[in-house]
Formats: structure tokens, sequence, C-alpha cells
């Protein structure tokens, strides 16, 4: 790869972890780019925009934010980072400054996800417990890890990093692709977002280019080498 290659940095989102990345940054990696695929706390938005902010201020040059679904809300505030030079948005939320989650949900069906949540506390120190929020195991198979094995989709179910439900309704403080060059893809068959959320957060948006792909919410998983395929056409697409 060229010296000023932009470094890739991979977001995941909410009930899943960096793993959720692996088939792709597997084929980026043999590519010869640089790849980063940092935790997020899945603990607010605004905490876990600053810690990937954080981190991708860390990487030495240019940086190009990828993110999948919840993960496309941090860096959507994220990405404002000087050296974020794109944005990448993968069955993601495009969120506009000052909209939260659940009010960009709100103006559309609700995907299968919304009936198969499960609450429980956790601790915070100094003050009252919070809420997390998880898939009910049973039907994480079909609505969030639809396409895969389902010996896999069951390990991923007990293994889910959940999401706090601050994060659901914080506002964006920032809309970093007002100011980068962005790209989307739109899972077509996707149960945990709503199809159309996607569709019109990057419609609203003015996204470079937005393809569509037939498959679930894990298209890193189920399409690899077209999701790949679209971060280095991105790549090549910076000006």
């Amino acid at each position: 790869m060229p010296a000023s290659s932009p470094t890739i940095v991979l977001v995941h989102g909410a009930f899943a972890d960096a793993a959720s990345w692996a088939p792709v940054t597997k084929l980026l990696l043999d590519q010869g780019h640089q790849v980063r695929v940092p935790p997020v706390p899945n603990r607010s938005l605004s905490g876990d925009a600053a810690s990937i902010r954080s981190f991708v201020e860390q990487i030495d040059g240019p940086v190009l934010l990828v993110g999948h679904s919840y993960g496309g809300a941090v860096l959507t505030v994220a990405g404002v980072a000087e050296n974020v030079v794109g944005l990448v948005f993968v069955a993601a939320y495009a969120l506009e400054e000052g909209e939260s989650l659940g009010t960009l949900q709100g103006g559309f069906p609700d995907s299968a996800l919304a009936a198969n949540l499960v609450y429980a506390p956790y601790p915070v120190e100094g003050a009252e417990p919070g809420t997390d929020v998880s898939v009910v195991i049973d039907a994480f198979p079909a609505v969030f890890a639809g396409g895969l094995d389902l010996d896999e989709a069951r390990v991923l179910a007990v293994s889910q990093r959940p999401l706090s439900a601050v994060a659901f309704g914080e506002p964006a403080s920032a809309a970093a692709w007002k100011t980068k060059p962005s790209w989307g893809i739109v899972a077509g068959a996707d149960h945990t977002i709503n199809p159309d959320v996607e569709r019109f957060g990057y419609q609203r948006a003015g996204f470079r280019k937005v393809i569509e792909i037939d498959g679930p919410h894990l298209l890193m998983q189920t399409h690899p080498a077209e999701v790949a395929a679209f971060i280095t056409d991105a790549v090549a697409d910076l000006d």
C-alpha cells in the first residue's frame, strides 16, 4: 500500500464485538491495508464516540472510519477527528446532529429486534444502576445473526456485548458526514435495523455512493468479499 493510504478502522456495533469484523479484517490485511479494530465500550453514545475518537487520533496518518450498526452512530460523532478522511456505514445508523437512535428509528416501523430485547441492571459507581440491553438468546440467530451457521449463531448469542439503554436516547453531538466524504451499504434483508432506516439516513446525508446487498444484518460475516471491496473502493475514491 502507498504510504498515504489510510489506516482502516473498523467499528463494531451493539450485541457484537471486534470479532464480528474478522472475515473482512482478514481480507483487508491480506491486501496489505493497515487495519485496526478497537473495542467499543457500548456505554453511551458520547462516551463511545470519545473512546473511538481518542483511538483514531493516536494513529499516525489518515484514517478511514468504518462502522457497523450502532457503530455508524459512533463514527457519526467520532468522525470529526481531524485525521479522519472518510466514513463508511455498513447496515448502520447515520444520525443527524441532535438526533438519537430512538428518534431516527421512531420514524419507521419496528424491526424484529424491538420485540426481542432483554433489559438487565449493571452497576454504576456512585450512581443508580444502569440498564444493559441485549437480544433474547433464543431469538438472536434469526433476528441478529441470520445467514450464519446455526451453531455459530448460537455461540454469538451467548457471548453478545450489550448496549446501555442510555445510548438509545442520547442525541448525536455532531454529524461528521457533513464534512467528510461518506459511503453506505444497506442490508436489504436486515431484521435488526429496518432497512428503510439505513436508506433514509444515507439519502439524507447525501453519501457519495450507496449500494444495497440482499443480505442480513451481519453483512461483514455473510458477504465479507463484497463489504471489503466496497471499503477498498472508498479508499480509492478518497480525494
